[in-house]
């Protein structure tokens, strides 16, 4: 598959891009890629438009799904940095730390929104996102301190491959058993916690019809899935229930106790591949990339394409982005405060610091204080992702601190800030109202509403039709203030 092009390629200019191939499943059209760019990244840049254009729609996204093949020196290189995030939970174990160390649970957290910024490999970044949600394990919380970071590499892993190996994996991590409490279940004193959530959460839903009878069942299959004493995940044969029974349609025999991890993990592939957990994660994944609320007739054969490839992701993704649906739903999602935060430094083009990790550490405790840092949603059931959960006057308040933090170049100081001048076009507009149209296309990358537009020049006390004076004081010291402003918007706020 083609390599997506480096953030150096050569730009393409606004109305003159170079025409990709007509492919009738992936419109290739300024507003299409646009929609597409939204959706599939953390909230596209000037270079990703020219990028998108210069290869085609259909190039871009094979790219996207084949990760390994997209360049990410920059982002790669500041991962680098963190280097307690680099150790395994064996390695983490024989360094010798304190029992609990939540140094090693925030790198991970610092270390996934640096590559929602920064990344090349940006869808990978928004999957892995519905995975970390879906699969929740809460990070930082103090059961996980020295495995979170094995489990985050696992979701990566798994991010467009097979949904039931990943479920497999995520059973038997230290993580996921510390977590949701399986670690400790016993033939003789069965804990029902993960088997619970498991069905509602993971896989199936509370939709599906299961009973109280099916959770402890499959609890009492799941018994000897542990952690040991060094941190690892292990079967212990001597705690498993090794007794028959059924769990949603799935039964299994009285067997040796040594053969319970084989059952368990059938019992984990059935309710993977089960029609019921096809639906309900296929819509999970619609509602990511299509609307609050999903068509149907989208979730449907997104789910008919997971039943005939046994859960893969990179397959449903496919059936997702080909659907006329989806290329339908532009203006229908809106950003939650991650993404809002993520995608005004991606649109300002901030740089990483050059050496340490002294800015993003600062950063993460940004979205932390609108309750939204990466991982960190405190229940099992991961962050929301429709609109309404994230409404609110505090939240949009959030959001406009943040746009004028980052758009003056506030804070945090280590970070790379472009000089805010670079957002005006190299020939500056005639007009008040053109200044604000060209801010609104390097800024939104296209037009914003008409009343956006006049809100902005009331607030600028200028008409649209008034002469711009270069030696105006809004193009000097105000200027981040007129960015900040389009910014604040709603068309902003789209995803």
């Amino acid at each position: 598959m083609p390599t997506a092009p480096s953030s150096s390629a050569p730009r393409v200019a606004r109305g003159r891009r170079k025409a990709a191939p007509a492919d009738r499943l992936f419109p290739s059209t300024p507003d299409a890629q646009l929609h597409l760019l939204r959706r599939a990244t953390w909230g596209p840049r000037p270079q990703d438009l020219d990028a998108i254009a210069a290869v085609g729609t259909k190039a871009w996204l094979e790219a996207q799904l084949a990760p390994e093949t997209v360049a990410d020196r920059v982002c790669e290189e500041y991962v680098g940095r963190f280097q307690r995030y680099k150790r395994s939970t064996a390695e983490v174990h024989a360094a010798g730390y304190w029992s609990v160390e939540w140094d090693l649970m925030f790198e991970v957290g610092r270390v996934t929104l640096v590559r929602q910024i920064w990344s090349e490999r940006q869808l990978l970044e928004v999957v892995a996102d519905v995975w970390n949600n879906l699969l929740h394990v809460t990070c930082p919380s103090s059961e996980v301190w020295d495995s979170r970071a094995d489990y985050d590499r696992m979701i990566r892993r798994h991010a467009f491959g097979s949904f039931p190996d990943m479920l497999v994996e995520s059973a038997k991590s230290p993580s996921m058993l510390l977590y949701l409490d399986n670690t400790s279940s016993s033939a003789a004193h069965p804990n029902e916690n993960y088997a619970r959530e498991l069905l509602e959460l993971h896989t199936v839903g509370v939709d599906a019809g299961y009973t109280e009878a099916d959770v402890k069942a499959g609890a009492r299959l799941l018994t000897g899935l542990a952690v040991g004493s060094d941190g690892l995940s292990t079967f212990d044969a001597g705690r498993h229930d090794s007794g028959g029974g059924t769990a949603f349609g799935f039964s299994w025999p009285a067997h040796a106790p040594h053969e319970g991890l084989a059952w368990a993990e059938r019992y984990l592939r059935h309710l993977a591949v089960h029609p019921a957990t096809a639906r309900r994660v296929s819509r999970r994944l619609a509602v990511r990339f299509v609307a609050d609320d999903p068509p149907a007739s989208l979730v449907e054969r997104m789910a008919q394409t997971w039943t005939a490839t046994s859960g893969s992701v990179r397959a449903v993704l496919w059936t997702l982005f080909s659907a006329p649906e989806f290329w339908d739903s532009a203006g229908r999602k809106y950003k939650t405060p991650q993404e809002d935060f993520v995608s005004t430094l991606r649109a300002l083009g901030v740089a990483p610091e050059r050496s340490g990790t002294q800015g993003v550490e600062r950063l993460y405790w940004m979205p932390s204080d609108a309750g939204h840092a990466p991982l960190a949603w405190g229940p099992p059931n991961g962050y929301p992702d429709t609109a309404a959960e994230w409404q609110s006057p505090n939240a949009t308040l959030q959001r406009w601190n943040r746009h004028m933090d980052f758009a003056a170049a506030w804070y945090p100081p280590d970070l790379t800030w472009p000089p805010v001048r670079q957002l005006l076009p190299q020939s500056l507009p005639a007009t008040w109202g053109a200044l604000v149209d060209a801010m609104a296309q390097r800024l939104v990358h296209g037009p914003i509403t008409a009343d956006e537009r006049a809100g902005i020049l009331l607030y600028l006390e200028r008409r649209a039709d008034e002469r711009l004076d270069p030696r105006e004081p809004w193009l000097g010291w105000g200027f981040p203030y007129l960015a900040a402003f389009v910014l604040d918007t709603p068309t902003f706020s789209k995803r």
